[in-house]
């Protein structure tokens, strides 16, 4: 006779019970370490629980916080004072600027002394040997800007927009721009101008106008501003007719009705526009056989 079997309990399994993850999260939204901290907060809230800070610990921390504030305020102010070597080598630097742009500027002087001895013996050497040569050097230095010239002619300013006299106020375009002073240079140029400069930098062949980020340079020399002057040296009846009939008078009222830029010509019976001293030599041609020696001896005769 055989035993009954024994019957298994009957173990449903849950619908959801491949979504354990899903389900932890429906029935225990919060967890076990957070639901625990909320519940004593809240029990010592409600006066259930004595709070486990006690005012030891409170004022430990004020103490601790003021320790830090201390100790931060000196290691500032540690860092903010000058050491003693970086002044010294500072004071130093600054006197050997000072003692190198004063030997500077004494030797552009003495540059500029026999610059001026060199042409002057050079002038009255040719002067009495060749005058023809003499005089075509000195009329080749009024041309190409190396010799200082006076006479006649027009003088054109620009100056900045009411808002651009400010540095670091108003837009950009309120400031007088490089290509402004090109403008007006060209003008003068084709209106007959014989020598023109802009701030006394004259200008030559070879001369420049260029930006530099917000400074305008002529030949790498930056110009102050707010006002910029330009002069011309030619006929002013000439070159005001000229100029009146060039593109430039009608630019210059563009510039002041949309950007506020200032501008005058005016005419004087007298200037004075300074030379650029000698310029480097780019290339060069020997004499011809016909020409008279500089040495006053004249042609050698053939010997018989």
């Amino acid at each position: 006779m055989t035993e009954p079997t024994q019957r298994r309990p009957d173990i449903r399994r849950r619908p959801d019970a491949s979504m354990t993850l899903l389900v932890e999260v429906m029935e225990r939204p919060l967890d076990p370490g957070y639901a625990e901290a909320a519940a004593r907060r809240r029990a010592v809230r409600e006066g259930r629980v004595p709070d486990r800070r006690s005012s030891s610990g409170v004022v430990l921390l004020v103490l601790v916080a003021i320790l830090l504030g201390l100790m931060s305020a000196s290691a500032a102010r540690q860092l903010r004072v000058p050491q003693e070597g970086v002044a010294a080598a500072r004071v130093l630097l600054e006197e050997e600027i000072r003692a190198r742009s004063a030997q500077v500027e004494d030797l552009q002087a003495r540059s500029a002394a026999l610059s001026a001895e060199i042409e002057t013996l050079q002038a009255a050497t040719l002067a009495s040997r060749d005058p023809a040569l003499a005089e075509r050097l000195r009329l080749d230095g009024l041309v190409n800007g190396s010799a200082a010239v006076t006479g006649p002619g027009l003088v054109v300013t620009l100056t900045d927009g009411g808002a651009g006299l400010t540095e670091g106020s108003g837009e950009p375009g309120t400031r007088v721009q490089y290509t402004d002073i090109r403008t007006v240079v060209n003008a003068l140029w084709a209106a007959g101008a014989e020598a023109v400069s802009v701030d006394d930098q004259r200008l030559t062949g070879l001369s420049a106008i260029r930006n530099a980020g917000d400074a305008i340079l002529v030949d790498l020399v930056p110009l102050p501003g707010p006002t910029y002057t330009i002069r011309a040296i030619g006929d002013t009846q000439d070159m005001q007719s000229a100029y009146a009939r060039s593109d430039a008078p009608a630019y210059l009222q563009l510039l002041a009705s949309g950007y506020g830029i200032e501008s005058s010509v005016t005419a004087r019976d007298e200037l004075e526009l300074p030379g650029v001293g000698t310029q480097r030599l780019r290339s060069a041609e020997p004499l011809t056989d016909d020409r008279p020696s500089l040495s006053g001896t004249g042609t050698e005769e053939e010997s018989p």
